[in-house]
């Protein structure tokens, strides 16, 4: 018989992995891109009353997708960066609405909000880095 949290960690794997992959691959050219694309990306900051410094952070949304994708695959830090990418998904979701776009351009952010919501909340499982490192040191 097969034991149900090994199916729930197994499930937390497979979740981490596809939504890592994904946001490694949407990630990178933004992080790849330089200043002018970071600029460009940190611009939209500015739809919800924050414009200053738009490289600064378009570089971190960038970083926050491109890096985080890699965390969240790992389990490093996972709460932090599960919650730093809740927050990059609200203000792409935000910078959407605002900005009137029909629900169908700003679905795929919301689900990841939703999902990144969702890990934050269970944590990264047992097959993850976290989970192994607190406990060794516990």
């Amino acid at each position: 018989m097969i034991n149900k949290n090994a199916l729930v960690n197994a499930g937390l794997l497979v979740l981490r992995i596809g939504i890592g992959i994904i946001f490694i691959i949407h990630g990178l050219p933004k992080l790849m891109g330089g200043v002018e694309t970071w600029t460009q990306l940190g611009s939209t900051m500015s739809m919800i009353g924050i414009s200053f410094a738009p490289a600064f952070w378009g570089f971190m949304a960038a970083a926050a997708e491109a890096i985080g994708g890699l965390f969240i695959i790992l389990g490093l830090l996972h709460r932090p960066v599960a919650i730093m990418l809740v927050f990059t998904m609200i203000v792409a979701v935000l910078m959407h609405v605002m900005s009137g776009d029909p629900f169908g351009i700003y679905s795929n952010a919301l689900k990841a909000l939703v999902v990144f919501v969702a890990l934050a909340i269970t944590g990264p499982g047992k097959y993850s880095i976290d989970y192994n490192y607190f406990r060794m040191i516990s």
